[in-house]
Formats: C-alpha cells, sequence, structure tokens
C-alpha cells in the first residue's frame, strides 16, 4: 500500500476540526489525560504534567513526517476552539490495507456525538483517501460508550478476547469490531 502524497487531514465536519496537535494544546489535553473516568478502561494515564508534555511532544514531532502510517489527530470544537479530545488511525497491515482507529474525549463532552462525528470522518477518509479495506477498533467489554460509538459507525462485534490483557483493575476482556470498505455506508 502507498500513502498519498499530502495528507488526507485536516478534516472538518459539522462541529469539529480535526487536525494535527500544537503545542498550545497543552491545557486542554492534560485536562481530559488527568480524568479517572476518561481513563478508567485506557491503558494509559492519569497522566503527569510530564507525561501529558512528553505524549504532546511526541505528537508534535510525528506531525513534521509526512508519510506517516499512525496519525493521531486533536478534536478541535470549532464553537470555541477548545481540544476536546483525540483520534487515531494507525495502519497496523499495509498489505492487507487495514488500519485501527482509537479515540478519547473529554467528559464534559460525553454523550453529543461527538466521539461518532469525528470517528464517521476519520473512517470515511481511511476508506476514500486511503483507500483501505478494513478498519477495526478494540475496547474493554465494559466500556459500552465505546464500542457504542464502534456500533453506530456500522462496525460489527468480530470477537471477544477473553482476559487479555491487565489492566488496573485486573484482567480485561477486549471487545473487537471492524467495518470493510464495502459495508461503508458513511
Amino acid at each position: 500500500m502507498t500513502l498519498p502524497p499530502d495528507p488526507w487531514f485536516p478534516l472538518r465536519t459539522e462541529r469539529l476540526l480535526l487536525r494535527d496537535f500544537r503545542a498550545e494544546d497543552y491545557d486542554d489535553v492534560h485536562a481530559y489525560a488527568v480524568d479517572p473516568e476518561v481513563i478508567r478502561y485506557m491503558e494509559w494515564g492519569p497522566n503527569t504534567p510530564e507525561v501529558t508534555r512528553k505524549v504532546l511532544d511526541g505528537w508534535l514531532e510525528a506531525a513534521k513526517v509526512w508519510p506517516r502510517p499512525g496519525v493521531s489527530l486533536a478534536v478541535e470544537l470549532v464553537e470555541t476552539g477548545a481540544v476536546i479530545g483525540s483520534i487515531r488511525l494507525e495502519i497496523k497491515e499495509p498489505d492487507n490495507f487495514a488500519a485501527d482507529i482509537g479515540y478519547s474525549f473529554h467528559r464534559p463532552y460525553w454523550r453529543q456525538g461527538h466521539a461518532t462525528e469525528a470517528a464517521r470522518a476519520v473512517v470515511g477518509a481511511a476508506f476514500g483517501a486511503l483507500g483501505l479495506h478494513r478498519v477495526w477498533a478494540i475496547c474493554d467489554v465494559r466500556n459500552r460508550g465505546s464500542w457504542g460509538v464502534m456500533e453506530k459507525l456500522g462496525m460489527r462485534r468480530e470477537g471477544l478476547l477473553r482476559q487479555n490483557h491487565m489492566g488496573r483493575d485486573g484482567w480485561r476482556d477486549t471487545c473487537v469490531y471492524a467495518v470493510l470498505a464495502e459495508e461503508w455506508a458513511g
């Protein structure tokens, strides 16, 4: 698989701008990265200020390179300019034209459709601009909000990995969801 010569982002939706991170996004990123509810099912966090700085610096450094198989984007609320979360698409199987997607959002913006809106734009770009065949996502089986987004995107639960990851609160079960290009309704 060959990546396009130009980035497939930024992406604009009705309410959101998905773009590379900027240094001035630190406070917004740190605000959700320390929230115990946001990181409850994540493999990272809660972040210290130093960890958030290191992560943001990594995103800023990565943004200098194109093409790159993995992209982490800031999710900016157009109305206010605030960064309300992040979304990632990473081509993990280039020979199979397959990538995974992941996202996290600041709790005040949950249950308002922002994650679905952002993920729909990214998956649309994956199948459109990138010409991918399959996009998948995983989450802790207890994370109903995350797999709810996946289902709204038309992703199907393909399986359950039992006790495949040691989390903060013990062994976790992981849901695997995916959608194929031919199934994508946008």
